[in-house]
């Protein structure tokens, strides 16, 4: 099994009773929900929160794009009336904007959605998100309908299934940029050069060797060249 980690993107966690300690399977799928009304994160935590409630998802989303966390990734959530599903999938929630057909969701819950799953598929190794919108040929991406008599997700969110999956791969597929370089401390360099050289004009001289191309790497240089830097 893998390590299992959790979604630095949370900003409100509740852990709920109603799961199953631990996963049995590492985690390759994704199961996006519908909360079938406009929860806000915090009160979606709190019915979760009760036994009596008997259901759970890993994350859920509000219609003002917060995140939040019922069940670690490390357990499975009861979400998708399928064990066999749920212990291999993250299972998330969405608030609707409208608790009616076609259960639509926020732009600002879409876009959180859009970065979680990125995010989920980062941290576990998944390659691709696969959506074949067919229950005996599924991908790794199911709907709660597959396994219950359900309306879930809603068809809002099924019929986005697609446009998901292709923006989470192609984020996925774009390199993660290497963060900058620090900025060469040209002041600290000059102050240690003066200080060993004693220039009359020293400004003069950073003028002049600042036309230089490599202008950082010669500060650099010098300044080591004295045992500082």
């Amino acid at each position: 099994m893998n390590k299992f980690t959790n979604s630095p993107l949370v900003v409100h966690t509740r852990l709920s009773p109603n799961c199953t300690k631990p996963r049995n399977r590492d985690i390759d799928t994704i199961t996006i929900h519908c909360v079938a009304g406009n929860m806000t994160i915090e009160s979606l935590g709190a019915w979760f929160a009760q036994p009596s409630t008997q259901a759970s998802s890993n994350y859920g989303i509000g219609s003002d794009g917060r995140i939040g966390m019922y069940v670690e990734e490390k357990d499975r959530s009861w979400c998708t009336s399928s064990g066999a599903n749920d212990n291999r999938a993250i299972t998330i929630e969405v608030a609707n904007t409208q608790a009616a057909h076609p259960w639509p969701v926020s732009d600002l819950a879409m876009a959180a959605l859009m970065d979680l799953c990125e995010d989920i598929c980062r941290r576990n190794g998944i390659k691709q998100l696969i959506w074949r919108n067919d229950k005996n040929n599924p991908g790794n991406m199911t709907l709660h309908r597959w396994f219950a008599a359900k309306a879930c997700p809603g068809d809002f969110l099924a019929e986005r299934h697609g446009a998901i999956a292709t923006e989470v791969n192609r984020r996925l597929a774009a390199p993660i940029p290497e963060p900058a370089p620090p900025k060469p401390d040209y002041a600290a360099y000059q102050a240690v050069i003066q200080e060993r050289c004693r220039f009359s004009d020293p400004a003069a001289v950073w003028a002049a060797m600042e036309t230089h191309r490599h202008a950082g790497s010669l500060y650099k240089k010098w300044a080591e060249s004295y045992g500082r830097g």
